[in-house]
C-alpha cells in the first residue's frame, strides 16, 4: 500500500532532481560526495536524544519510542559506488537461515565491535567479512547521516568509491548473494515509492524500490534516498 499524499507532495521534487541526476557524470557525483561529505562521527550514533528527522511525522514518533524504550545498538554499513563505464551500487542478500532480516537486501557491513577504531572500519571490516571486497579497491569518501530503525539500531553509512577488477568472496553464513543496480537508477526520485505500516496504531511510510526482480525497500532504500538528497539537493 502506497501513501499517495507523499508522493503526490514528492512529484514535483521528484521530476526536477530526476532530470538533474540522469545528467550527473560520475566525476561530479564523486566530486560532490567528497564536498558534502566528512568523517566527523554524528552524534546521533550515541546519543538516543538526537535523531534525525525522517520527514515522515509516522516514523518520527516511532523513533523517538524507541529511542525511549530500547537500548542503542551501534551498525555501520558501506555504501559501495563501482566506478565502472555505468556506476553500480554493490548491494547484497542476506542470508534466510538469519534470525533478524533474513532474505532482505542489505548494503555490506553490521555491528560496531569494540575492536573497530571507527565507524568506517567496521564497516570496511564487515564488507571483507561478509562478501570478500578488500580495502585496497574501495576509497571511503564520507560519511552520511545516521539512520534508526524500529529495531534500536543506529546505523552509520560510509559512502566509498570502487574500483573495478575485485573479485568476490560470499560468506554464505551472512549472505546469500551480491549484486550490482545501476547508480543511475537508484538515484532517479521516480523510481521510489512509498509502502505504509502501522507502529502500534501510529501510521508510517517507508520507501521501496524495485528492479527487476529484485525488492530494496526499508532501511536500505531510506539510506539511497538519504544519499540522493546529499548529492541533489532540491
Amino acid at each position: 500500500m502506497t501513501d499517495s499524499r507523499l508522493i503526490e507532495t514528492e512529484g514535483a521534487d521528484a521530476a526536477a532532481s530526476n532530470a538533474a541526476s540522469a545528467d550527473l557524470g560520475s566525476d561530479e557525483f564523486f566530486r560532490r560526495a567528497r564536498e558534502r561529505l566528512s568523517f566527523e562521527v554524528p552524534a546521533g550514533l550515541s546519543d538516543p536524544s538526537i535523531i534525525a528527522p525522517t520527514g515522515d511525522f509516522g516514523t518520527d514518533q516511532m523513533l523517538q519510542i524507541i529511542a525511549r524504550e530500547k537500548p542503542i545498538r551501534q551498525a555501520a554499513v558501506l555504501i559501495p559506488v563501482i566506478e565502472r563505464d555505468t556506476p553500480s551500487v554493490l548491494l547484497t542478500t542476506r542470508a534466510g537461515h538469519l534470525n533478524e532480516h533474513p532474505g532482505q537486501i542489505s548494503f555490506p557491513g553490521g555491528k560496531i565491535d569494540r575492536s573497530d577504531a571507527t565507524p568506517l572500519d567496521a564497516a570496511l571490516r564487515e564488507a571483507e567479512e561478509e562478501i570478500g571486497l578488500r580495502r585496497d579497491f574501495i576509497e571511503p569518501l564520507g560519511y552520511l547521516d545516521v539512520y534508526a530503525t524500529s529495531f534500536g539500531f543506529r546505523i552509520l553509512p560510509t559512502l566509498a568509491r570502487v574500483r573495478p577488477g575485485f573479485e568476490l568472496a560470499i560468506n554464505a553464513t551472512e549472505v546469500d548473494d551480491a549484486f550490482e543496480v545501476p547508480l543511475a537508477f537508484l538515484m532517479d526520485p521516480l523510481n521510489y515509492r512509498r509502502g505504509a505500516k502501522e507502529f502500534r496504531g501510529i501510521p508510517r511510510t517507508f520507501y521501496e524500490v524495485p528492479y527487476q526482480e529484485r525488492y530494496i525497500w526499508g532501511a536500505t532504500a531510506g539510506m539511497l534516498r538519504v544519499l540522493h538528497n546529499r548529492i541533489y539537493p532540491t
